[in-house]
């Protein structure tokens, strides 16, 4: 098959299923989702979702946040992982964006990185989600589900996914494309068992030809 083909059948087929696909975290504005994106770094938006209400209702604004000290914001975010880091990075990306962006979360990608906690993948859902760029931030279900489906071939790293898969999609499809790719790693297409007797893409899914090639045996190819 075609690279060409594959990504024209699998887009085709999310655009029917999932015509509406957003992301799962809970925000009300490009702070908050910033704040999410954040705490959602190795683990589940679920999760996030449990703990940002009480975050965003004691510190509602940057300015607030950047008021804090990082104990105060531990308090609200210990059920998260890893959260001694994010409680200082999320100190320190507040008062990065009072002191330098007069606490507005900016457009620019190096400008976002900038802003402790924030790397490439973080500024690139700003990017996708708030300003709708042409960009495809890759998460680990972004890098495994590309890769099962055969969308990309031998990239090593999240940056050569995103790269392979921004040269294939409609720049028009990236912010959409980036919550098929998510759900469906989320939901079917999943680490330990991805569940491939519910999907309907293994008409075209690249890892569902070679472990059903690899399960045949002579009996089920008429050669007994």
């Amino acid at each position: 098959m075609r690279l060409k083909e594959r990504y024209d059948h699998i887009l085709h087929w999310f655009a029917e299923q999932m015509p509406s696909a957003e992301s799962e975290l809970h925000y009300r504005n490009p702070y908050e989702l910033l704040v999410a994106v954040i705490l959602s770094a190795q683990c589940t938006d679920k999760r996030v979702n449990l703990t940002t209400p009480a975050l965003f209702e004691r510190f509602p604004t940057p300015q607030a946040l950047s008021e804090a000290t990082q104990e105060e914001v531990y308090a609200y975010i210990k059920s998260i992982s890893y959260p001694n880091n994010k409680a200082r990075n999320l100190v320190g990306m507040a008062r990065k964006l009072v002191e330098e962006f007069g606490g507005v979360v900016p457009s620019d990608q190096e400008a976002l990185q900038r802003l402790p906690g924030v790397g490439r993948k973080t500024a690139n859902v700003i990017g996708i989600v708030i300003f709708h760029e042409a960009v495809m931030p890759v998460d680990t279900h972004v890098f495994r589900v590309s890769a099962r489906l055969g969308l990309t071939t031998a990239a090593k790293t999240p940056l050569q996914t995103e790269q392979q898969l921004t040269a294939h999609i409609p720049a028009e499809l990236l912010p959409v494309a980036h919550h098929w790719l998510i759900l469906h790693g989320r939901y079917v297409c999943q680490a330990r068992k991805p569940q491939c007797a519910q999907c309907g893409l293994t008409p075209w899914c690249r890892y569902y030809a070679r472990t059903s090639a690899q399960q045949t045996t002579p009996e089920t190819d008429g050669k007994a």
